[in-house]
């Protein structure tokens, strides 16, 4: 069986190994949301610690979808030449690098985006914040195209590819759980309903970059809140997203976000075995996976065919050189 330091080829992409750095928000854009030195330097001293592939923070695609003052957006084609220098600086140091878009939906608040924040229902999400105001078909419309619009942004800077985020309580999250979703329209009643919006947003996003280009998807595979989406959900809807063009399927946590009370390590690992299991695109895991022996192990028994290292990785940029040493490998 291959190992954490096989390489593999992903839609086309050649990748050293199976380490991958997962979007972590670092809060350091420009005041102009744009990408900052800080920023370059940060990612470009993890492509040369040695991971297989980068996938740069969430960024949001509107206005109204930004989840944090100091976040990236790829809103308007002004900011396309701070990414392409983002890109090219990873690229250097021989690291593929994928950017994940993204629309916060009722995770954001008022205070940082001006107006009320939007969902699928006017329904606040479980684990608190406000009520959100619900979108019209209209407005459901004019976000498919903006995540569109921004995808063919980072195509124009060099990214490798998008990811689009479904997970953690954001907007495609929020549409796709039934404790968010309690639209009586096309878009709500059932899981075919509560998932059209997110495979619209990837049908617009395909149709907009092309065959060729690689599409991610974090998928909210668990709600892990009753009456949420469950991992038999998430191998469903993991299915009906590859069906409409993912090219690998990024598993986490739904509504419960990143990191659940009493999260374990490797807390992700099941579901993503469950859905590696019904699909035949790549699978990534993640969740406090801190010990390149668990890491190796993970990809040895077949449960992921990549692991994605988060905070490990913010706190030793060479974690990967520490891991094969930690396994023997040179």
């Amino acid at each position: 069986m291959p190992g954490l330091f096989s390489p593999i080829e992903i839609d086309g992409l050649n990748l050293k190994n199976r380490i991958v750095m997962p979007p972590m928000e670092t809060n350091r854009a420009t005041p102009e949301d744009g990408v900052s030195d800080w920023i370059i330097d940060h990612y470009v001293e993890r492509a040369r610690g040695g991971v297989g592939l980068i996938i740069i923070e969430h960024t949001f695609v509107m206005p109204n979808g930004r989840f944090s003052p100091h976040q990236l957006g790829l809103y308007k084609d002004d900011l396309v030449s701070g990414f392409r220098q983002l890109a090219d600086a990873i690229h250097a140091e021989g690291v593929p690098c994928i950017l994940q878009l993204n629309h916060a939906g009722s995770r954001t608040t008022t205070d940082a985006i001006g107006e009320q924040p939007v969902s699928a229902s006017a329904v606040s999400l479980p684990t608190g914040g406000e009520v959100p105001r619900e979108l019209s078909t209209v407005e459901i419309l004019e976000i498919e195209h903006a995540f569109a619009s921004a995808a063919r942004r980072a195509k124009e800077a060099g990214f490798d590819g998008v990811e689009i985020h479904g997970a953690h309580g954001f907007l495609l999250n929020q549409f796709a759980s039934p404790l968010t979703n309690k639209r009586n329209d096309e878009y709500g009643l059932d899981m075919a309903g509560r998932m059209r919006f997110p495979i619209e947003v990837i049908q617009e996003v395909r149709d907009t970059v092309g065959p060729e280009y690689t599409l991610l998807y974090r998928l909210g595979a668990d709600d892990m809140i009753e009456g949420g989406i469950t991992i038999e959900d998430g191998v469903e809807i993991a299915r009906l997203i590859v069906n409409a063009g993912i090219k690998v399927v990024d598993v986490s946590g739904g509504l419960i976000g990143s990191r659940p009370p009493d999260m374990i390590p490797g807390q992700f690992v099941p579901q993503a075995a469950r859905i590696k299991k019904a699909i035949d695109v790549p699978v990534i895991t993640v969740g406090l996976i801190t010990t390149g022996e668990l890491a190796d192990d993970i990809i040895r028994d077949g449960d992921a065919d990549l692991v994605a290292i988060g905070r490990a990785l913010l706190k030793d940029a060479n974690w990967p050189k520490t891991a094969a040493t930690d396994l023997g490998l040179e």
